[in-house]
Parts: C-alpha cells; sequence; structure tokens
C-alpha cells in the first residue's frame, strides 16, 4: 500500500487527467473520530463524466500500487459516486448534488484545500 498523502496525490491526479472540476480535499487527521483520514469532493458535468472520473481515480491509483477501492457506491446512475479507500474517502458529484449535500460545509472545521481547475 502507498502513503496516505501519496494516495490522495493518485486520487487528485486521477481527478484532473478527465477534467474533474472544482476538486477539494478536507485533512480530517486533527478531528476526532472520523471514519477516514482524508476526504477528496470533485464535481462531474454530466453522469459518463462522473463514470470516467472514478474509473480514472481507480485506474491512476491502482497504476501507483495503491489497489483498487474497498468499496464504490453509485455507479449505477454515477449522480454521486463514493470510493473507500479506507483512508480516503472519494466523492464525485453532479453540481446540483453537490451544491445540496454540501460536504465542505459539513466539514468546514477540516483544513479544505481547493486544487485548481487545469482547463
Amino acid at each position: 500500500m502507498i502513503a496516505t498523502e501519496q494516495l490522495v496525490k493518485n486520487i487528485v491526479e486521477g481527478l484532473q487527467e478527465k477534467k474533474g472540476h472544482r476538486i477539494t480535499t478536507a485533512d480530517l487527521t486533527e478531528i476526532d473520530d472520523t471514519i477516514c483520514k482524508y476526504l477528496v469532493i470533485c464535481t462531474g458535468n454530466s453522469p459518463s463524466h462522473v463514470h470516467t472520473l472514478a474509473h480514472s481515480v481507480d485506474d491512476m491509483v491502482f497504476k501507483a500500487g495503491g489497489g483498487h477501492p474497498i468499496k464504490v457506491a453509485g455507479l449505477n446512475n454515477s449522480i454521486w459516486v463514493a470510493m473507500d479507500y479506507a483512508d480516503v474517502m472519494v466523492h464525485i458529484f453532479l453540481p446540483g448534488e453537490r451544491e445540496f449535500y454540501d460536504l465542505e460545509h459539513l466539514w468546514a472545521d477540516a483544513n479544505l484545500t481547493e486544487i485548481p481547475d487545469l482547463d
């Protein structure tokens, strides 16, 4: 397995490779009783784009030696895909669902880092 910080970098690279938008990482390591150490949140343009982003993350992490996620949920409709890498949870949303669930607000006490879009 690769280090958690490297896993986050590989996930972000997988999202950027397929033009994911508004990528945000949430460092939860200073917060007690969380289910993971990091969240990575991203927006896709359409269900097919969300699906493609999830597969890109899986490919990038696997090629880097991080294995496959423990669980992936949401690929059947690709409105909100959640990928569980134990220490890192990846959430890929359509724009409306991202605004509705507003994970950044829920985890506002975390160290949030916005990754600039590449395009």
